[in-house]
């Protein structure tokens, strides 16, 4: 690297430039812009595992923000292609998850402990531990969260094998339902500007069950993506890293079989922004409400969040959509406390299924719209593994089109 790079870098590094001069993602915007901030995030980790540095901690954080948000407005990862702006929008929310995560490591008054035995010389790879950790995996920190049951195989090598093999199964499956949706409603889900996954012309029993269809497929699209990234994740971590696979436990939990939405959200579906959520919205509103305002706010955080990425995506969306939509989860949630405090039996079984499925079809439906409107599922060019079945699946959901649409005629 000459001397001039590094003079470069060094006059350049506390810049932000104006917001309509992005620049391209290479190596001086690795080194000026991108690392730093995750520089400024490991250091608050490594001084939230050492005890006496409050101060410290407090003092670097404001560091930690602006690095994170100069980060996240002025380095373009897309390629000025606008298929590929998801990019864009994943690095946003990794910058906006690192600022949040560090505040909540600032106030902490007892430093966190990882539960294996650690020596100084270990403190180091804790906080890239703690900081890569999102669900808090062997940490004191994450008491009580309830990780899935682990059927995978014991032996390293085996459990490489499984996770890789996995890797590919859900891509496909990605694939193969992207696709899918893709077909069943094009304008929604291939064009940037977004749609609308209701089609208006037909009555709307057909309507809403057309719209049902899509939003199931959709959440199994985002179920595939997150276990496909998951596993990729847990491959390099296990094979390449040599981590304990105890390190990395199931992500879900089949959310198919919940019979209660407080089943559904509070452990079998995915808890990587679980604490983000409470921290940012649960704790403040519970402190002030008890436990009912404990859940609404952590739901409201999420639709914020979910707000923020549709209104980036497509300026021409209401963002307060998604965290009214959140807000309504949450009621039913609390709903359902109500009703095992005034009957003492919990919300289960068969009942508790179909009372589940139909809120979470019917909320689904409004999820889905929302970030259809916003373009979302137009921009991703993961999914072109599922290739080869392509004309099978446009041909299925086609026929399935069209067989709906005889039921409306």
């Amino acid at each position: 690297m000459s001397w001039t790079l590094l003079e470069t870098l060094s006059n350049d590094f506390l810049r932000v430039p104006p917001t309509s001069a992005t620049l391209p993602f290479d190596i001086y915007t690795l080194f000026t812009y991108v690392l730093p901030a995750f520089l400024a995030y490991y250091i608050v980790a490594i001084l939230a595992i050492l005890p006496g540095t409050r101060m410290l901690r407090i003092a670097v954080w404001p560091l930690n923000v602006f690095l994170a948000f100069r980060a996240a407005v002025s380095v373009d990862f897309s390629g000025k292609n606008p298929q590929q702006t998801y990019i864009n929008f994943g690095f946003s929310f990794a910058m906006f998850c690192i600022v949040m995560r560090a505040l909540e490591w600032v106030f902490l008054r007892d430093p966190l402990k990882r539960r294996v035995k650690r020596t100084q010389a270990s403190i180091f790879i804790d906080a890239l531990d703690l900081a890569t950790n999102l669900r808090g995996v062997g940490w004191n920190w994450s008491e009580g969260l309830r990780f899935p049951p682990d059927t995978r195989p014991t032996s390293r090598l085996r459990f490489a094998v499984y996770v890789f093999l996995s890797a590919l199964y859900h891509s496909f499956i990605c694939g193969i339902l992207h696709i899918s949706i893709q077909t069943l409603a094009p304008e929604a889900f291939t064009t940037l500007s977004g749609g609308t996954i209701f089609d208006d012309t037909l009555p709307p029993l057909i309507r809403y069950t057309r719209s049902s269809i899509i939003s199931v497929l959709t959440a199994f699209v985002i179920y595939a993506d997150v276990q496909m990234n998951y596993d990729i994740a847990t491959f390099i971590g296990v094979a390449i890293f040599q981590q304990d696979p105890a390190q990395w436990p199931p992500v879900f939990d089949e959310p198919w079989k919940a019979t209660s939405l407080h089943e559904f959200w509070g452990y079998r579906w995915h808890q990587f922004v679980r604490r983000l959520f409470i921290v940012l919205g649960g704790w403040p509103l519970g402190f002030v409400f008890g436990r009912a305002g404990y859940m609404l706010g952590s739901f409201l955080a999420s639709g914020v969040l979910h707000g923020v990425v549709a209104a980036i995506l497509n300026g021409s969306v209401e963002w307060w959509y998604m965290p009214l939509l959140f807000g309504t989860m949450a009621v039913a949630v609390i709903v359902e406390r109500v009703f095992t405090r005034m009957t003492g039996r919990r919300v289960g079984g068969w009942i508790g299924r179909v009372w589940t499925m139909t809120c979470m079809v019917v909320w689904g439906n409004m999820m889905i719209e929302g970030h259809a409107r916003a373009g979302l599922f137009a921009s991703s060019g993961v999914f072109d593994t599922a290739a080869p079945a392509k004309g099978i699946v446009e041909y299925c959901m086609i026929a399935l089109d069209r067989w709906l649409r005889a039921c409306a005629s």
